[in-house]
């Protein structure tokens, strides 16, 4: 077989889930397939290094202008031109005009949900805003071409089949996501100290991984942060990534404390090797999302053995079975009680711990790639029969 895989932003510096999913997924194919011919499609950015070709993996860097141009024209032009026989595309579109069999993967449609006017007026970045529209246009018709949809849980997996109204669920997927081998506990005083000083966290802090998209639930999570802090009197602090400063304050506004900004600490983008050693750090990780169509980051901070609060929606519950702090994202009240529990109550948190550890190996890039891997023969079995 000839595969294509779309891997349009594998080479640019700060990557995030569905480029890790994506780069994960070659990584694991080059390990377990050294038979079938693959071609990786991205576009030339500073990060090349990040991926290599091995003998029956080729990395073809397409020029192509702006991310609708590029999939819509230059991928299947470079598909038809490399022979492929499947074309895999990895985040959430793929083109129309190619008569390629198509794989699509929908990490979710939460830009379906919502309509045009409140895409543009949410909190999210312009680039967020046009990705959304953008997908809003696309994704329908995607659907109906793709000769299989792949999600990653089967909570999404459902909302899909639902939504474009799928009856023939034999088009549709669901494929778990994994989580990386080097999420574990680091219990390294060098590299603990290293990590601490280059991102200047302090001594006591939960991490959260909020972002301007409204569905991260940071408005909330600062309130209940907020909260905890008028309740306890504490000295924790509250770590976030790369987040805007003048979006932070405007949401610190909203909630009525001017004064929580002395205590949060903005890393800037963190490095993916880095993070293992920032959960090992944090006294609890905070995923109280209003919706998420899998959850990789509540793995992690299990892998490294941290307790995990997050919510009773969407896919959460199914990924992080019994080994999480659920509670409702609605409610700041509910984050601020599990903060309180996990801190007070001493075998509570080392349950939670332990559960978290054993839940954590349920999930492979491994296993994810054996998935599609026999989606690609399936497809092609399909295909030649025609």
């Amino acid at each position: 077989m000839k595969i294509g895989i779309e891997g349009q932003r594998l080479f640019r510096k700060k990557k995030h889930g569905m480029d890790m999913v994506a780069l994960e997924l070659i990584k694991n194919l080059q390990v377990i397939d050294t038979k079938n011919e693959y071609y990786i499609f991205v576009k030339p950015d500073e990060d090349d290094t990040v991926l290599s070709e091995t003998p029956n993996f080729k990395i073809i860097e397409l020029e192509g202008g702006p991310y609708p141009t590029w999939e819509q024209f230059a991928l299947p032009k470079a598909a038809k031109k490399y022979g492929c026989e499947i074309l895999h595309c990895t985040s959430n579109t793929a083109p129309f005009f190619t008569d390629i069999p198509l794989i699509t993967i929908l990490h979710d449609i939460i830009y379906m949900e919502s309509s045009y006017l409140t895409i543009l007026k949410s909190s999210a970045s312009t680039y967020q805003k046009f990705g959304n529209v953008y997908r809003k246009l696309v994704v329908p018709k995607i659907v109906k071409k793709s000769t299989k949809v792949v999600t990653v849980s089967h909570f999404e997996k459902r909302r899909i089949a639902e939504f474009f109204n799928i009856s023939n669920n034999h088009r549709l997927e669901a494929i778990y996501n994994g989580v990386s081998t080097h999420f574990k506990p680091i219990s390294d005083e060098a590299e603990l100290k290293r990590v601490k000083e280059k991102y200047n966290l302090p001594d006591k802090f939960f991490f959260f991984l909020g972002n301007t998209d409204p569905k991260k639930n940071t408005k909330g999570t600062l309130k209940a942060f907020s909260d905890f802090l008028k309740q306890s009197k504490s000295d924790y602090k509250l770590v976030m990534l790369d987040y805007d400063t003048n979006e932070l304050e405007k949401l610190l506004d909203e909630i009525g404390d001017k004064q929580l900004i002395n205590h949060i600490v903005l890393t800037g983008y963190v490095i993916n090797t880095d993070l293992p050693a920032i959960y090992s750090l944090c006294a609890i990780f905070l995923y109280p999302s209003l919706r998420e169509s899998f959850g990789i980051p509540m793995l992690e901070a299990m892998g490294c053995g941290v307790p995990v609060i997050t919510s009773n929606t969407s896919s959460m519950p199914e990924v992080s079975g019994d080994a999480a702090h659920i509670i409702d994202p609605y409610k700041p009240e509910e984050i601020t009680k599990g903060i309180i529990k996990i801190l007070s109550e001493k075998e509570y948190s080392e349950n939670l711990c332990k559960k978290g550890l054993e839940r954590n190996k349920l999930f492979s890039w491994e296993n994810m790639a054996k998935e599609y891997l026999k989606l690609y023969k399936l497809i092609h079995l399909e295909h030649s029969k025609k």
